[in-house]
Parts: C-alpha cells; structure tokens; sequence
C-alpha cells in the first residue's frame, strides 16, 4: 500500500529522531494529519487521529502507540506525556511539537487538547476475534451515528465486554467523533466489521469454539429481558437508531427479549439499549455460574 505520510526524522547515525518543531499551518505534516478527519483519507492511509493525554495513554497501556505524537508547544510538563514520548520514540515514531492553532487546525477544535496522535489502523475482521475470550460481545447492525458508536465501544469496556462488531453499513469506528466518543474504549476492545451473512456464517461454526447465544431486543416472538435464559458466549445485537433490526435479522437469533416501555417514548436510544440490556445479561451470566 502506497503512503503519503512524510518521512520520520531520523539521524544518520541511527540515534533516536529528535522532537520536530512545526510552525506553519501549509507544513505537509499539518496537512496530512488533518486530512484523516476524512473519511476517504483514513481508508487510503489506514490510519486514524486521536486526542487527548487520557486517551492515548490507555493507548499505550493496551500496547498501541501512535506513529506520530502531537505535542502543544504550551502544554504543562505531565509524568505521561514524557511517558508516551519515550514510548513513540522507541517505537521510532515521530514527535512534534507545534503551536495551539495549529493543532486547532489539525484536530478541528476550538480549544483542542495539549496532544494528538496518528494510529495505524489494526486488523478489523471477524478472523482477529475470538470468542471464548469473554463472556459477552456487542454487535451493532448498521449503526450510523459515531457518538452512539464510540459509546457502545465505552459500554463494551464497563461490561468487560470481549469488543464490538459492526455489521453492515455502520459509521467508522475510527472517526475522530467516535474514537473521542469512546473515551479510550477503541483501544481496550476488539472491533469487527463485516457482513450479516458472513457473522452468521461465523457465529455458527463449530470450529470457532463454544456455541454462541445471539441475542435481540425485539418486539416479535420476544419474551421479558429479566430473567431470560442467557448463555454465554452472548452477542448482544441492537439495530439501526431509526429503522431496528430487520425481521430475518432477528428470525436468525437464538433470542428475543423486550424491555418495558413506561413512558411516551417508543424505543430507547441505540447505544443506551446496549448497555440496559448488557447489563442484564452480565446479571444473568453472573447468577447462573454461582
């Protein structure tokens, strides 16, 4: 795959590259960090931006360190900025330093925070999953809002989840509006994208392990979410914010629960069903293994 990422800065002698001051807004670097805000650009780099001390600490924590490092030329001196230094350097990645507008500039906010990163995308298929890792997964079928995203990639992470799959046409886990959704949790939980006929397919083989209990809110055929008979592994399966699961998607599922409805409103929230109905089977899982 071709790149159009500007060369590091590394020394002849092959000494650890040197931090990089830069201080116009037309630098390439700046350029090209702030083109993966775009979708298109993500996709034909493979890599996307994060921001935030936190965020890219636990980055690091979960043995992901940015290629690239963004530091704010006014940041105050932090134990884990200097941390996340070493660690891009050893990784022989690039350290820059510049100043607050520019890094406005290149994360597309007011008042951005003092560091930013560049992330190599990892593998996403349904082959780097294994299911018997955990106990209970999240799928979401072609959800299309970021924030709902990066929040059930955060709910995953409460729930001990094993990750997140993405069926369909869902928004990109990797947009900076869910990866700052996500409070981190993009990098905590293992994330899938692919095909409905091609989770079922998976889902259903017997070389993948331990069978797998699919699981959906609905209204058809559905029975009380309290008390259901939840098995793990579980796929907790939720549909589009607008439109829900279609009927063969949910003709597919081991199981069908219905949660209370007590007010005016119809349905709940796609990420906020996520994590009711998680919950519940966490419950469920926990009761049946005392």
């Amino acid at each position: 795959m071709s790149s159009t990422i500007p060369p590091l800065m590394h020394s002849a002698t092959g000494a650890l590259p040197e931090r990089r001051r830069i201080t116009g807004f037309s630098n390439p670097t700046v350029k090209f960090i702030r083109s993966l805000r775009e979708k298109k650009h993500r996709r034909r780099e493979q890599r996307f931006l994060a921001e935030g001390l936190r965020l890219l600490t636990d980055a690091r924590e979960c043995g992901r360190v940015p290629e690239m490092l963004v530091l704010a030329e006014t940041r105050e001196p932090h134990p884990l900025i200097a941390a996340l230094e070493r660690a891009v350097v050893d990784a022989g990645g690039d350290v820059i330093e510049t100043s607050p507008d520019i890094l406005t500039k290149i994360t597309g906010k007011d008042n951005p925070q003092a560091v930013a990163g560049v992330f190599a995308e990892w593998d996403t298929t349904l082959d780097a999953i294994d299911r018997s890792s955990a106990n209970i997964w999240l799928v979401a079928q072609a959800l299309r809002d970021p924030g709902n995203l990066g929040t059930m990639l955060r709910t995953g992470d409460a729930l001990g989840a094993g990750g997140l799959i993405l069926i369909d046409d869902c928004a990109d886990p990797f947009s900076v509006e869910a990866v700052r959704a996500s409070m981190g949790a993009v990098f905590t939980q293992k994330l899938a994208q692919t095909r409905w006929e091609d989770f079922a397919a998976w889902l259903r083989r017997s070389d993948k392990g331990a069978p797998a209990q699919l699981v959906a809110a609905s209204l058809r055929e559905a029975v009380p979410y309290r008390g259901a008979p939840y098995a793990a592994p579980c796929f907790v399966l939720v549909g589009n914010e607008s439109q829900g699961l279609p009927e063969e998607y949910e003709a597919e599922c081991d199981l069908r629960v219905t949660m209370p409805m007590r007010g005016r409103a119809d349905s709940l929230n796609a990420a906020v069903a996520a994590a009711v109905l998680g919950y519940e089977v966490l419950a469920g899982l926990e009761a049946a293994q005392r």
